[in-house]
């Protein structure tokens, strides 16, 4: 598969020959949805938390005699059925996260960046450097690329100006090659890698 490379400002810088057994799949939704399922569970932070009957400070002196009150039998207040009893079957403090194996993963990855391929949101640039960290400036190379949402994957270190001017600017993600992830994939309209982030790319699943 091959893609024309551009830089920052627009101008043409060659072609690229893509990997079609990274970007050149059928993508297949359920497995990008199991790592999508997988990802956000694996954030939830799960401590949300209630308290049961054996947590709640109150006496558990029976309420009134058992008999002869024409009401129904009850022994501690501390029960659910009452205003400030403890909750029958609560949240706890737990995690959410389940297991995935790693080749599934790796392989949803593969399917998200063909799936980007296959749609046209998948653009190349020669590299993400900015040397006067200016939102502005950054914004008029964006108009130009036609980037409104868009991830952008850089190598293993992402230019310090670049990611200054970019943190401001709605809708748009920076990160190093070492963060690329399915969900963050999805989530924006267009991906822009870089030479460099295509050859850590290439190496990775080689």
């Amino acid at each position: 598969m091959k893609l024309n490379v551009t830089t920052l400002e627009g101008k043409d810088a060659g072609s690229i020959e893509l990997s079609d057994a990274i970007f050149g799949l059928d993508p297949r939704a359920d497995i990008i949805q199991r790592c999508v399922n997988w990802q956000l569970a694996k954030r939830q932070s799960g401590n949300h938390k209630a308290k049961g009957r054996a947590e709640i400070w109150r006496t558990g002196k029976k309420m009134y005699k058992q008999k002869g009150t024409g009401g129904a039998r009850h022994g501690s207040a501390r029960v659910p059925q009452f205003r400030g009893g403890g909750r029958a079957f609560g949240p706890v403090v737990r995690s959410h996260a389940f297991d995935l194996p790693k080749k599934v993963r790796a392989l949803a990855l593969k399917h998200a960046l063909s799936a980007k391929a296959k749609d046209g949101g998948l653009i190349v640039i020669e590299n993400a450097n900015l040397e006067a960290a200016k939102t502005k400036a950054l914004l008029g190379h964006f108009s130009g690329l036609g980037l409104t949402n868009a991830l952008i994957i850089d190598g293993a270190e992402v230019h310090v100006g670049f990611a200054q001017a970019a943190r401001n600017i709605p809708n748009i993600d920076v990160l190093p090659i070492q963060g690329i992830n399915v969900y963050d994939i999805l989530r924006r309209q267009k991906l822009v890698l870089t030479r460099a982030a295509l050859d850590a790319l290439e190496a990775r699943f080689k």
